[in-house]
């Protein structure tokens, strides 16, 4: 889901509230939290666990996934982490794009996440 932001920049967790209910009440079956759609490189760790908790409350019983994903391999697995505590059903994540690693790095990279 994209992510609502307030005039002044901030994240609107009010409007995240209501925009993951509409779209559970239209149809979705559950929502993506963060990803790169919903202005991921724009939000702080911080932020994306707070609209995880928020959009999670919002939606009992329904799916929420959690884009925790980046280049640094070490970011992403504690990100990830505090996404799994703070209520995601499962992650989404993305391959280093910017250190175009081999496949083993690939697979190392999505490893360490997973583990």
């Amino acid at each position: 889901m994209v992510t609502p932001f307030k005039s002044d920049g901030a994240v609107d967790y009010q409007g995240a509230e209501k925009l993951a209910a509409l779209l559970v009440a239209d149809g979705s079956d559950g929502v993506v939290v963060s990803g790169t759609t919903g202005e991921s490189p724009a939000l702080s760790d911080d932020e994306k666990i707070e609209l995880l908790k928020v959009v999670r409350k919002a939606i009992p019983g329904k799916s929420v996934v959690a884009g925790t994903g980046g280049n640094a391999t070490h970011h992403s697995v504690k990100l990830s982490e505090r996404a799994m505590k703070a209520g995601a059903d499962a992650l989404l994540a993305v391959v280093p794009y910017y250190n175009k690693p081999p496949q083993e790095g690939m697979y190392q990279h999505f490893k360490a996440i997973a583990e």
